[in-house]
């Protein structure tokens, strides 16, 4: 079950999402998180942050709105607080989401984090679709996103991994982009800018508005992201959105990814991640894959790898 990923070794491919599993500690309790290749935080900023007002979350068909607004505690109390108990689980990779409003407070807080013993990668949070400002600018402007990753990454100890917005014309263009300009790995993709209505009060159901869309209604459009990503660049991608059975994560890791990124299923299941690891080792060991690794990119088309998927669909 071990895969590769940016240099880094992970005992599973299976890794929880940022924003639905906290700092990762929080669920020691339920569940075994050496079973885990790794957590991804909350979206850290220099300082703490409050977020949105309520209602923040609304459930949807085959999925969820979140218009959390990144509230998390800062840099300083997350390396003071929040990292030092994840030492008790050394196999389980800690991957720090790293957000902020411009260039300057990303990298300050990658600074920050340089110096924190435990960290094992960052990623570098461009595509958030609920804020007004910030990410999401970062993550939908080709220049904007160049000028960050190539400033981030030199700035960085660590791998980078950026997590690319799906609100975008081309995800491969953006994935190029980030490859050319240093950054070691992708993630793909962020959830899918929506909103809802309340038709009996004709008000919006969330405070912000919009938010974002995850869960299993988008996870046909990942999966085609997480494709097109793939085979334009060859730095590994880390697919997700809507993975909620180990069919899921298997079709991810055809689809090009090396490892797979659980979220909103951690909301119906709090045990969804391990359940998950435990559930592909089965798949695999049922079909005979001796290395789950072996699963990345092994989808076999009818036409030639790299063809535009536009040339497959009739007119």
């Amino acid at each position: 079950m071990k895969v590769t990923f940016a240099g880094l070794e992970l005992v599973s491919p299976v890794i929880a999402a940022s924003g639905t599993f906290g700092y990762g500690i929080e669920f020691e309790e339920i569940v075994s998180l050496e079973r885990l290749g790794g957590i991804v935080t909350k979206g850290i900023s220099l300082e703490p942050m409050p977020g949105h007002a309520s209602p923040r979350l609304v459930q949807t068909a085959s999925g969820m709105l979140n218009a959390i607004g990144l509230q998390n505690v800062g840099v300083r109390e997350y390396i003071e607080k929040k990292l030092p108990p994840m030492k008790r689980y050394p196999r389980c990779r800690v991957i720090v989401n790293v957000f902020g409003y411009t260039e300057d407070d990303y990298l300050g807080v990658i600074d920050r984090l340089n110096q924190a013993e435990g960290v094992a990668a960052y990623e570098l949070n461009v595509s958030c679709p609920n804020v007004s400002a910030g990410g999401m600018a970062f993550g939908a402007d080709c220049a904007a996103l160049e000028h960050l990753v190539a400033r981030a990454k030199p700035a960085s100890t660590r791998p980078l991994i950026v997590k690319l917005s799906p609100n975008v014309t081309s995800i491969g263009q953006m994935a190029r982009i980030c490859a050319g300009a240093g950054a070691d790995a992708l993630s793909v993709a962020n959830t899918f800018r929506a909103m809802a209505i309340d038709v009996e009060t004709r008000q919006p159901r969330l405070s912000n508005i919009t938010g974002g869309l995850s869960g299993p209604a988008i996870k046909p459009i990942a999966v085609r992201m997480v494709y097109e990503a793939a085979q334009a660049v060859s730095i590994p991608v880390l697919g997700m959105g809507g993975v909620v059975t180990p069919e899921d994560a298997v079709e991810f890791l055809l689809a090009g990814a090396t490892a797979v990124q659980v979220g909103t299923a951690s909301y119906a299941d709090p045990r969804a991640t391990e359940r998950l690891a435990r559930g592909l080792e089965s798949w695999c060991r049922s079909h005979s894959v001796e290395r789950v690794a072996s699963l990345t990119g092994g989808l076999e088309t009818p036409h030639p790898a790299g063809l535009p998927l536009e040339s497959s669909q009739a007119g």
